[in-house]
């Protein structure tokens, strides 16, 4: 019998529904499928027996309690997941199951032309022995962070089964529009009453994260001045020359694909237009709070030098942060990210701690006075068509989380 008997059930059901979230929305959530799935999620919680299920009208998280099953005082823990998945194919979702994986063999992706490939994907070497859940080439997974959702479900299943596993009170909470930076924008840190938290959200086996990436977009309108070639000396302004002009300045090396660690970028997301005017959308990272500061002002240092060199107001920029590094935060108090690290020792499970290129709801709900580190929830290649997650590495979130809450009640 599987250790968690409906963790690898429950994953398959949440990654068949579509909840990708619209980042041209301006609604919470930003679609009516989010909704519809988190309504879903309420009646399973019920179902499972967890009281205080409900909508939190602030911020369309569903929060819920795991009863304390003790008198003693506990600090209260928080569990955290994001049900939307990214901006790629999610319809349809047909997942696949490879048994007993070899860690040498290329896998085929269902009927499609795709396959995972050792050679290409050396990650597929780490799983001789596992059972990997894979798509069949046509759409994402949603690995990230359905397998979240699926763990924490697994937890509270678990520990309502288990009654001998002592703990305090436990909130999970389920939300959406991570994927478009926008789910913690208004998240409840009252009404979730957490001591500490985490978001399961992570990648491999053993990622606990507490520094990420400060954020910020960018989006630079760019206005020309459209007559026929034939008489233009003097007169034309070509938008999409002053947009190759501002693409050309920014520090070559400083992209996605050149840089690595600690290094921050500029990373040109889209570039549309025409001679007449030309829209580019940026975002701006960087781990060291001061240097991203710089990239933002050397962003609009940018701009304005080319408006000096055309003689007017062509180039408009227009940047808006999006979170910030969760270090700053954390780094105050590391007894969260030790109560993670030692419960992984425990089990057997070397931590990888490391700076996230990138960020998590938590990096917005820890700078709102809730300290929230991120775990490993399994997924590789989250995103796209390659995307896979092993049933073992799941399993073994569920441990890591479990062993939290029964060290986080042996300490207090």
């Amino acid at each position: 019998m599987a250790k968690y008997p409906n963790l690898v059930s429950d994953f398959l059901s949440f990654v068949k529904v579509n909840t990708r979230s619209d980042e041209a929305s301006t609604t919470v959530p930003s679609s009516p499928r989010e909704t519809a799935f988190l309504n879903q999620l309420m009646d399973k919680l019920k179902a499972l027996g967890l009281s205080d299920v409900e909508r939190d009208e602030q911020s369309a998280y569903v929060f819920a309690t795991i009863p304390a099953n003790t008198d003693k005082p506990v600090k209260t823990l928080g569990f955290i997941s994001h049900i939307d998945t990214a901006d790629f194919n999610s319809e349809n979702v047909n997942p696949q199951i490879v048994n007993d994986y070899d860690g040498e063999s290329v896998i085929k992706l269902g009927d499609s032309d795709y396959v995972l490939d050792p050679k290409v994907f050396p990650s597929l070497h780490n799983y001789k022995g596992h059972t990997l859940i894979t798509t069949d080439g046509t759409t994402l997974l949603g690995s990230d962070d359905k397998s979240g959702v699926a763990e924490i479900f697994s937890v509270a299943e678990y520990l309502l089964a288990h009654p001998e596993v002592k703990h305090g009170k436990i909130r999970v909470a389920f939300g959406p529009d991570e994927e478009i930076g926008t789910g913690a924008d208004h998240f409840n840190v009252p009404a979730f009453g957490a001591d500490y938290a985490y978001t399961v959200d992570g990648g491999p086996l053993g990622q606990l994260e507490y520094e990420t990436f400060n954020a910020a977009q960018a989006v630079v309108n760019i206005k020309g001045v459209n007559v026929h070639p034939g008489s233009a000396k003097d007169v034309m302004v070509n938008a999409l020359q002053l947009a190759v002009d501002f693409q050309a300045s920014l520090p070559a090396h400083d992209v996605p694909e050149k840089t690595a660690g600690r290094e921050g970028f500029f990373h040109l997301l889209s570039l549309e237009g025409t001679v007449d005017g030309a829209k580019m959308t940026y975002i701006i990272r960087d781990h060291d709070r001061a240097k991203f500061e710089a990239r933002k002002r050397l962003f609009v240092a940018d701009a304005d030098a080319i408006n000096l060199a055309q003689g007017g107001e062509y180039v408009q920029v227009d940047v808006k942060d999006q979170y910030y590094n969760m270090r700053e935060v954390i780094e105050k108090d590391m007894g969260v990210v030790e109560l993670a690290k030692q419960a992984m020792l425990k089990l057997g499970i070397k931590p990888l701690i490391f700076p996230v290129r990138g960020g998590t709801d938590g990096s917005k709900i820890s700078f709102m006075g809730l300290p929230t580190p991120n775990l490993f929830a399994g997924g590789e290649n989250m995103h796209g068509r390659f995307e896979y997650v092993s049933e073992q590495v799941m399993e073994q979130a569920v441990d890591v989380v479990l062993q939290i809450v029964t060290d986080n009640y042996d300490q207090n």
